[in-house]
Parts: structure tokens; C-alpha cells; sequence
């Protein structure tokens, strides 16, 4: 079947009123000025029409988190957060007990196999620790806070069969020279973040192919001293090193506008990517909350559009959609083409999806339109409208 979508503001690298989309089944066929033919015509009503949003690291919406325990949980979560326009999703699993990430493992590998036309697109799994330093947990539960192991981070991606995408680590720890290794011979995208690493620390991994920095300022150090000689931090790693890619939570409460033009100005949009870092309590109302699994995650509160723990000492991720992550760097004053680069193409290529993130064909006919506050109107997935 042909979909001819038409007078619309298709987002590419640049923002073009005068061409027609046409889908074919569930892969974009063509970006043109012709009039080709077609079966059904949606009329884009003067919005806004970009790619589907990616969300490379999200933990839950709508009060279900990816690692409550079940199949339903990661699907309704990733349900949720497709109503905002996230089209493709990795599920992010907090630092746990091996068991409940084994279980976490298992239950994203089987909602991978319901992936289906209008449905959002389940990409893999994400694990967010436990392999961090205990000083910079932030709301990660301490009680699983640890060194590499490697019968245990062999397990996970035993258990993942090749669904296991990336590993969230702090990279000074012993024993992260043969985790590396292990990410590499099992191409899953290698991460630091939740670090007090110095430049040196951190530097033979990013050699070995560790280029994402973890919602960078969150969780990671800046200059120090080491023997009263300053130290380049992780932030400032980040900024340094060009291969690095950096995770910002652009929710307009981790890191202020100012902060996010910062960044913009010195990594620019394809070396950013838009996370929501989000935990269930995303598309929810305020009140109390877990981050984390419901049995045994860390007891939290939403207040003010964002969560915290309940002793007030670090934010519990964010409660932000996709959409708000767009509008909050739009309304910073960033190009909207460079905010939906940020939000859709530089993920897809730094989590090495070659067919979605773009509008141009042969790439999914993943789309989302919005009008110009960056309010969602219709989200296609694969060609299909979401149900």
C-alpha cells in the first residue's frame, strides 16, 4: 500500500514545505515535488513532521517501569512514551540484583518479539550499572553498587541472545579493561557515566571504543585535584575527546538553558543525544513514586516536573516525554532540524540503527507530527498510525 502524506513541514537536514512523503507498506519510498500515485493520502495540516523520536535511555512511563518484573510491564511502559512520539525505545534497567536484571533481560527479549507495525519499536536493552562508583550512585541503589564481574556481565549477555545493546559503566574500577573486551566481541555499545574517573582513568576505554558519555553532567565528576594537580573530570573528558558522544536530559530541570546551549555549542547535534532518562512516574501525576523496580527500587517523589529522592540529596530521573525534551531544547534557542537530529539520527548512529532516525528512502516509515509548541498530533510506526 502507498500512503502519500502532503502538505506538511518535513524535517530533514533542513525544514521544506513543497514535497510529498510517500510510504510504501512500511518503508519510506520517495521525498518529492511530484504528484506520484498512491492508495491513501494524509493531509499533514501545515504541522511539523519529523522521524520518529529515539530514546536510547528511558526506565519506565506511565507507572510501569522496564524492570517491574513482566513482558506487560516493558510494553505498556514503551506504549506510553510512543504517544509522545518515541517510535524506538531501549529499555533501561537501574542498578539491581543480578536476579531481577537477568529477569529485566529476559522480559525485553520477549517484548522484542511483539515488535509490529504501530507498535513503538523495541531495540534492545540498555543496563545502567551496577558497575558505577559508590560515590557517585546519585539514585542508583547502593546496596548493588560493584566492581565488573565477569561471570556476572557474561550472564547478562548470555542471557540476551544479542538483545543486550549497551552496558552503563564507571570505567576506573578494576576489572573494566576485560569488560570492554567483552562489549566489543558482542558489539554491544559501551558507556561511562556514574564516575569519578580523571582523564587518564578514563582514557584507555574510550581507546578500546567507549564513546558515550551517560547523561553527561549527571552522575560524573568535573575538574579535581589528584595531589593538589588538576584533573580533567568526565565532563570535561567528554568535551575534550571528539569521538565521544554525550547523553544530555534536556527535561529543563538537570541542566538549565544556558547549560544546554553550552553543550550544543561545543559538542553540536551529531555528537548529542536527547535522553529522557525517564522513570515511571513519566506521563504520570506528582506524588510518591520508586525508581527501580516496584519491589525493590529506591523510594522517590515527584514534585515539580521532576523526581527526587525522598531525602532531597539527587534527582531520581527525569519525568519528561520526548516531546518536552524537543520543545525545552527548541525554546533554548537551538534549530528545531538540529534538535530533531539530536532527538532521532544521532541516536539511531551512535546505537548503529542504519534504518531509522531519518526521513529519506529506504529508512522505516517511523514519523511523528507536531505543531509549533512541540505538541504531538499522530505517531506512525513502521507505516502504521499507533493504536
Amino acid at each position: 500500500m502507498i500512503t502519500k502524506i502532503t502538505n506538511a513541514k518535513l524535517i530533514t537536514n533542513e525544514i521544506v514545505s513543497n514535497k510529498n512523503l510517500y510510504i510504501e507498506d512500511d518503508t519510506i519510498a520517495s521525498v518529492t515535488e511530484e504528484n506520484l500515485p498512491y492508495d491513501v493520502c494524509i493531509d499533514g495540516a501545515g504541522l511539523y513532521v519529523s522521524p520518529g523520536f529515539i530514546d536510547i535511555h528511558t526506565h519506565g512511563a506511565g507507572g510501569y517501569d522496564f524492570a517491574d518484573g513482566s513482558v506487560e510491564d516493558v510494553l505498556k511502559a514503551a506504549s506510553t512514551h510512543a504517544k509522545y512520539g518515541t517510535t524506538t525505545i531501549f529499555p533501561t534497567c537501574t542498578s539491581s540484583s543480578t536476579e531481577d536484571i537477568c529477569c529485566f533481560i529476559r522480559n525485553v527479549k520477549d517484548a522484542m518479539l511483539q515488535n509490529a507495525p504501530g507498535r513503538p519499536f523495541i531495540a534492545g536493552s540498555h543496563l545502567e550499572g551496577p558497575y558505577f562508583s559508590f560515590s557517585m550512585s546519585g539514585a542508583q541503589n547502593p546496596d548493588y553498587i560493584k566492581r565488573p564481574i565477569p561471570e556476572e556481565y557474561e550472564t547478562f549477555i548470555a542471557i540476551g541472545e544479542g538483545t543486550v545493546k549497551r552496558i552503563s559503566f564507571a570505567p576506573e574500577l578494576p576489572g573494566t579493561d576485560a569488560l570492554m573486551d567483552a562489549l566489543n566481541a558482542n558489539n554491544i555499545v559501551a558507556a561511562f557515566g556514574h564516575t569519578e574517573g580523571i582523564y587518564e582513568e578514563l582514557k584507555p576505554a574510550i581507546d578500546k571504543g567507549c564513546h558515550l558519555a551517560t547523561h553527561l553532567y549527571s552522575g560524573m565528576n568535573t575538574v579535581t585535584r589528584r595531589n593538589l594537580y588538576r584533573k580533567l573530570g568526565a565532563v570535561e573528558t567528554t568535551f575534550l575527546e571528539d569521538t565521544i558522544t554525550a547523553e544530555v536530559i534536556a527535561d529543563g530541570e538537570h541542566l538549565p538553558p544556558e547549560l544546554l546551549r553550552m553543550i550544543y555549542k561545543i559538542k553540536g547535534p551529531d555528537k548529542i543525544c536527547l535522553i529522557t532518562d525517564s522513570m515511571r512516574g513519566a506521563a504520570t501525576s506528582d506524588g510518591p513514586s520508586v525508581l527501580g523496580p516496584k519491589h525493590d527500587g529506591m523510594s522517590c517523589t515527584i514534585k515539580n516536573g521532576v523526581a527526587w529522592l525522598d531525602d532531597m540529596s539527587a534527582f531520581a530521573g527525569s519525568v519528561a516525554t520526548a516531546d518536552r525534551l524537543v520543545r525545552v531544547m527548541y525554546k533554548s534557542g537551538i534549530p528545531l532540524n538540529d534538535c530533531i537530529k539530536m532527538m532521532c539520527e544521532t541516536p539511531a548512529k551512535t546505537m548503529h540503527l542504519t534504518d531509522r532516525g531519518q526521513i529519506a528512502p529506504g529508512y522505516k516509515a517511523d514519523l511523528v507530527f507536531f505543531d509549533e509548541d512541540i505538541h504531538v498530533h499522530r505517531v506512525i510506526v513502521q507505516g502504521m498510525e499507533i493504536n
